[in-house]
């Protein structure tokens, strides 16, 4: 990007009255289509795809949601109502287009915001997953144009589902591990990184049906939690207009569980390279080691709350996945993918591809990690080819 150009922030608020923050990056101010990008629980600036995206004569909005990097209150089913505010906006400002560019995370988010817009307001989802009341039928909710995915993931969830660990015995015993299952002891196949893993394909089946298993288990922990805040609210109910309730009861109805979730960077692939092959070094996004990642505090679902849980990290529950949502994407469609990803593999792209319903799609493989970085000294970076490839189907996109 050589010419300059301007910026603007934009201070929104959603249909359910809370608050999101928007950045729109324009070269002449008379562009016609606008690409949005936008992750669920980060949040940058400038991603590195926003000179591309200007270079092909199209504006460029930036959000940010309203939950930055806060997994407590993050409910993709909410969320939802961040991204269409944006819409409103944009289609307010005069854009003809609106392309939805998701990276990473955020593939999964306008995924679900693409389904539930191209569905009649009252087809949409009433409920979170949680059961907590989300207006989207009431909402204005504008249906994008085409949709871009760049190094997509299943969903926040199918994500989790893929990498936790199983092994753990205890939730509240972070150290409990059964032995038949631990992925990282040499008896099971695990060899200290560089060098890659060599799992038994009886030893992944167990390991993939017990990671189910322990998402189910998780899922049984969050429902409980909510039917007793439900029993508890309608206990409150029945103080009658002016009868106080005990102040036990008022504390125990405001209090809102906060759970800890270790073991979360277990998949299997990441140790193991003959397992879904591609480009990819041994290890995770977190890095080479393990322990770090499973048992330190940076990772995946650190911090949850049943309604988190339910709504973005439960593999089974959640409604953000291109498997629940995939089939419904008709529109014209630009898959991207990293040959080298280390937290989207072969057949998960495979599995997102083919669950797009769009005749109108297309797919590019680019050598590049997961964020697009170059995979060896001296080779162009991922970012530069995958930024070519979107220039040129926004521009064919456009005649």
């Amino acid at each position: 990007m050589e010419r300059p150009y301007t910026v603007k922030p934009y201070a929104l608020r959603t249909a359910d009255g809370q608050r999101t923050l928007g950045f729109l990056y324009t070269q002449t101010g008379k562009e016609t289509t606008v690409v949005c990008t936008m992750h669920p629980r980060e949040f940058s600036g400038t991603p590195y795809l926003v000179p591309d995206v200007l270079d092909a004569q199209c504006a460029c909005w930036v959000q940010a949601p309203r939950s930055i990097g806060n997994d407590l209150r993050l409910e993709h089913d909410v969320a939802l109502l961040d991204v269409a505010a944006a819409m409103v906006q944009l289609k307010k400002n005069g854009f003809q287009r609106i392309v939805l560019m998701g990276i990473s995370g955020g593939a999964g988010l306008y995924a679900f915001y693409t389904q539930q817009a191209l569905r009649a307001p009252q087809d949409r989802i009433s409920t979170t997953p949680a059961g907590r009341p989300v207006k989207l039928a009431e909402a204005d909710m504008p249906a994008p144009d085409g949709l871009v995915f760049v190094s997509p993931h299943p969903g926040q969830g199918k994500l989790l589902m893929n990498g936790i660990d199983p092994s753990v015995l205890d939730e509240s015993d972070v150290f409990a591990t059964d032995p038949v299952l631990d992925p990282f002891s040499p008896v099971n196949g695990f060899r200290q990184p560089p060098e890659t893993s060599g799992y038994t394909s009886e030893f992944i089946q167990r390991y993939r049906a017990a990671q189910r298993a322990r998402v189910q288990r998780l899922d049984e922990r969050a429902r409980a939690a909510l039917k007793e805040k439900a029993r508890l609210r309608k206990e409150l109910k029945q103080f009658e207009e002016g009868t106080p309730a005990p102040a036990r009861l008022r504390m125990q109805m405001a209090h809102t569980p906060i759970y800890q979730l270790w073991r979360t960077d277990a998949d299997l692939r990441c140790w193991d390279l003959s397992i879904d092959p591609s480009d990819r070094e041994v290890g995770t996004l977190w890095g080479r080691d393990p322990f770090v990642s499973n048992f330190g505090s940076v990772g995946f679902a650190r911090l949850i709350t049943a309604e988190s849980w339910l709504s973005t990290w439960s593999g089974i529950s959640s409604n953000a996945s291109f498997e629940k949502c995939g089939p419904e994407l008709t529109l014209p469609t630009l898959m991207l993918e990293y040959t080298g990803d280390q937290a989207a593999f072969p057949s998960d792209m495979d599995a997102i591809y083919a669950s797009i319903g769009a005749s109108d799609k297309q797919r590019h493989k680019v050598r590049g990690n997961h964020h697009g970085m170059a995979l060896t000294e001296g080779e162009e970076s991922g970012q530069v080819l995958a930024g070519r490839i979107i220039q040129d189907w926004l521009r064919e996109k456009q005649r």
